[in-house]
């Protein structure tokens, strides 16, 4: 069973930059996908940035160019860097594993962008 644990997520200034950190623990498959998630108050739980195995990425229209995934597979660890950030980047990211349909999150981290 696969369990994930986020951090790195904290209060920060427009235009600023934070590191998210996902550790997986647990029997993670060779093939896999894992992803980042933001829920804003009141909003729906969206996609941010994916990153399969292989290290295919994929990202959200609104954070091209400002946020990267990355993984580090010998570690299970994944990562997002979040730079230039904006107040509407606000919200708990989650971290995702998802295998077929197996899919697993992790409890959240609370990001602030004050303007």
């Amino acid at each position: 069973q696969v369990q994930l644990v986020e951090s790195g997520g904290g209060l920060v200034q427009t235009g600023g930059s934070l590191r998210l950190s996902c550790a997986a623990s647990g029997t993670i498959l060779s093939i896999n996908v894992m992803g980042w998630y933001r829920q804003a108050p009141g909003k729906q739980r969206d996609l941010v940035g994916s990153i399969n195995s292989g290290g295919s990425t994929n990202y959200a229209d609104s954070v091209k160019g400002r946020f990267t995934v990355s993984r580090d597979n010998d570690k299970k660890m994944v990562y997002l860097q979040m730079n230039s950030l904006k107040p509407e980047d606000t919200g708990v990211y989650y971290c995702n594993y998802r295998r077929g349909i197996y899919n697993v999150w992790g409890q959240g981290t609370q990001v602030t962008v004050s303007s």
